[in-house]
């Protein structure tokens, strides 16, 4: 028996714990169906998150001091996270425009050292307004892209005194990331900043986030993928 299950009540607690935090497998995977395309299926989500809940209940130690459902919610996403990238949909062209976008931002910021426009963007590529925020939408909607591209769990974002737990299971970047990574998402555009921080904090979905904004569910998707290549663009020396 796991020495972990044994000492925090056996495996009847541990039945407890996934029986009990279930319903948080299901908030994660209508959270995460928020930007993923039509033909995933949310019990398939729901069925990588069970088995990320039941590793968590199996591997949690309570007396390093994170509370059973921050440790089970990053080991959830990552379950989730893990089957749809074995799976992964995306042509290459999203791959591609992707990178083209972000290593655009991080010319003209560099030129001008400060925030870029989307119009600016969009002028550099010698594409149209709408044809740039078409290419935002599909690397939006044509694949998986989080902060956890950056290498890190979505509870980087935390600016509690809740984020020392979360650091015990951060363990795929070291201390100089982290704080530079919070560093640059308080750099980012104050609207960009907030969406991220409406949809990875609060766990608002793009629709709640767009009638708090009072913009549309489609213009908070752009804004969402607009924030991430930025940040990447930002973060370019660590990837």
């Amino acid at each position: 028996m796991n020495s972990k299950i044994a000492a925090y009540g056996g495996v009847d607690h541990m039945q407890q714990l996934v029986e009990r935090h279930a319903p948080l497998v299901k908030r994660i995977a209508y959270h995460l169906m928020a930007r993923l395309p039509a033909s995933v299926l949310v019990d398939d989500l729901i069925q990588s998150g069970m088995i990320g809940l039941i590793e968590a209940a199996k591997n949690f130690d309570g007396s390093k001091g994170a509370s059973f459902e921050t440790f089970a919610g990053i080991r959830i996403r990552g379950a989730m996270l893990d089957e749809m990238r074995r799976g992964d949909w995306t042509p290459r062209s999203v791959h591609r425009n992707a990178r083209l976008i972000a290593e655009t931002i991080a010319e003209l910021e560099a030129l001008h050292g400060r925030d870029v426009k989307d119009i600016e963007v969009a002028e550099k590529l010698d594409i149209s307004l709408d044809e740039y925020h078409h290419m935002l939408s599909d690397i939006s909607s044509g694949r998986i892209i989080g902060i956890e591209d950056l290498g890190v769990s979505e509870d980087v974002l935390v600016t509690s005194g809740d984020s020392d737990c979360d650091h015990l299971y951060e363990t795929q970047a070291n201390d100089s990331f982290h704080q530079d990574l919070a560093k640059t998402i308080s750099s980012l555009p104050e609207r960009e900043a907030l969406v991220l921080s409406l949809y990875y904090n609060d766990e608002l979905n793009l629709k709640e986030i767009g009638a708090v904004l009072n913009v549309s569910e489609s213009r908070i998707s752009q804004i969402h993928s607009q924030a991430l290549v930025r940040l990447k663009a930002r973060m370019q020396d660590w990837l």
